[in-house]
């Protein structure tokens, strides 16, 4: 008999802040590997927040009752956690400067830092493998290319190399899809797809429906740092939650695994 997924996160009676503003009042949640899971929630909801206290960007309140783990620990190593998770963010889209040569912006991760310092020198087996990622991410062209004179779609494909370095259990993903041409939209659904056939357990982190994959079986809703709801994706990426998450009437129409979302009226 198999043994039952195990928790990557668990989150009891949570609560946070952000500045002078609590993001999180009692918030509890588990994620197990294995499991690709959606949240997904207006702007404002809480889903960024979400992302930081998972990469511990963000802590929460030591209190009685409460706690947070991370793959059942509640002490974490930084630098094995980033061997672990792999994250794609907004806020590491925009900390890396225009000059940062493509290949840099990958490399970067083996040293925790936003682009390569003249005192950080990588090995030849971490040039191999980001080489390798470039290549099999059909970025290869793009070695020493200046970041900001790369697409959107190339600079989130970048990131997503970058945080495929370390052969992550978890791959996190925070409004990857922001911004992104339809072509490079449905060029990196295409690259998620695969890695969450491979094996690698996808949590994404959204507002956007036709972003969720097929693969995509767990859905929690997220509304003013509140689960307002937890269940499969075919339940709650329907009409009525839906329409009761956004505070908007909303139809939810299917093609192919994937959902498009219209007015109702």
């Amino acid at each position: 008999m198999s043994s039952p997924p195990s928790a990557y996160l668990e989150l009891e009676a949570v609560e946070a802040w952000l500045g002078t503003r609590r993001v999180f009042e009692d918030l509890s949640l588990r994620l197990f590997s294995g499991e690709h899971t959606v949240v997904l929630g207006p702007n404002g909801s809480g889903k960024s927040s979400l992302v930081k206290l998972l990469s511990r960007e963000l802590y929460p309140v030591v209190k009685p009752g409460s706690c947070l783990r991370i793959f059942g620990s509640e002490t974490v190593n930084l630098w094995q956690l980033r061997g672990r998770i792999g994250l794609v963010s907004q806020d590491l889209h925009a900390a890396y400067v225009g000059r940062v040569a493509a290949d840099d912006v990958v490399l970067s991760v083996f040293f925790g830092s936003v682009g390569i310092g003249r005192s950080q020198v990588a090995t030849d087996a971490q040039r191999r493998r980001v080489a390798d990622l470039m290549q099999q991410l059909g970025l290869a062209d793009l070695a020493g290319r200046p970041y900001g004179q790369l697409s959107e779609g190339q600079r989130r494909r970048l990131l997503l190399a970058r945080a495929l370095v370390h052969g992550p259990e978890v791959l996190v993903l925070d409004e990857p899809t922001n911004g992104l041409d339809l072509k490079a939209k449905h060029q990196l659904l295409a690259i998620l797809r695969a890695l969450a056939r491979a094996g690698t357990t996808l949590l994404l982190v959204t507002h956007q429906i036709e972003a969720v994959l097929p693969e995509i079986r767990r859905c929690v809703l997220l509304r003013e740092g509140r689960v307002v709801g937890d269940g499969p994706t075919d339940a709650l990426l329907q009409d009525a939650p839906l329409s009761a998450l956004f505070a908007t009437p909303l139809r939810v129409c299917e093609a192919n695994g994937y959902r498009q979302v219209l007015p109702a009226g």
